[in-house]
């Protein structure tokens, strides 16, 4: 879905990550496929579908303002079998054979089948309840088991920094109120360099915000898990080419939710929200 959109450099590091694996072995297409299921990236894709709802509260309207409209475009645009086929298609471009192998052997291990379970659950799961069962829990870790509190911290570090995430974030913000704008959707009272100025001002603020929340969402997500078995997951996150799996894959799934974030804009311009309300 929306070939042209995949040809542009991806965000933070997925072009000089092509660029490095040129001279390694691609994986094929059917690996691809696999691979995506073994370590439940598929999931995690599907659930950007889930984050659809953000996008009018972008822009200060509500969902069900659209009424019935509304599910449909977002049904079309968050299509989840589009989304996997873009992520196959990059990733059977990008992703080398040796750290193909490498996370799929982790993940179809007996722990990491079970880890994969646990994400797909959490992937699924509704918000507010993950993040209140996740700091309650966070409470009870620093209080009487700062052990595991230091493991989920150290699990988090391995999959990306919120310095990362930030830029994640923000590129979407901007890409989708920009596109928003130029689809006639909304006026902005500042410019592209005017909005990324206001993201700046409240940059520490927002990694903060968004570390309690991965804490807690990791926090609830491996709630059955041992320290044991979350020390070994940390050891594996933290291998470098395990590293080069993550780094990649969150590339890939931002870029994703951004194409989809653009689409939608451009397709709210059709919409009409007064006819609903």
């Amino acid at each position: 879905m929306r070939p042209a959109a995949l040809v542009r450099p991806l965000f933070f590091a997925l072009a000089t990550m092509v660029l490095s694996l040129t001279q390694a072995v691609a994986a094929d297409r059917d690996k691809v496929e696999a691979f995506l299921t073994i370590t439940g990236f598929d999931v995690s894709l599907e659930s950007i579908k889930l984050s659809a709802e953000d996008a009018p509260r972008m822009l200060g309207l509500n969902a069900q303002d659209f009424g019935a409209t509304w599910s449909l475009l977002s049904r079309d645009v968050f299509d989840v079998d589009g989304m996997q086929e873009d992520a196959t298609t990059i990733l059977e471009q990008t992703l080398s054979d040796e750290a193909l192998a490498h996370g799929a052997d982790f993940y179809a291990s007996d722990l990491g089948q079970r880890l994969v379970q646990a994400e797909n659950e959490s992937h699924m799961r509704e918000r507010a309840s993950k993040q209140d069962e996740g700091g309650r829990l966070l409470a009870e870790m620093q209080q009487d088991d700062p052990e595991r509190f230091a493991l989920i911290e150290r699990m988090l570090d391995a999959i990306g920094s919120e310095e990362q995430s930030l830029r994640a974030a923000n590129e979407l913000e901007v890409r989708f109120l920009m596109a928003a704008q130029q689809a006639g959707v909304i006026r902005l009272r500042v410019d592209e360099e005017g909005l990324r100025a206001a993201q700046a001002e409240t940059a520490e603020e927002t990694k903060k915000s968004m570390r309690l929340s991965g804490m807690a969402s990791s926090a609830a997500t491996y709630r059955d898990f041992s320290n044991a078995e979350l020390e070994a997951y940390a050891e594996a996150l933290e291998d470098p080419l395990m590293q080069e799996v993550y780094e990649l894959m969150n590339a890939v799934q931002f870029e994703i939710m951004a194409d989809r974030f653009e689409e939608v804009a451009s397709r709210l311009a059709e919409l009409n929200p007064g006819q609903e309300l």
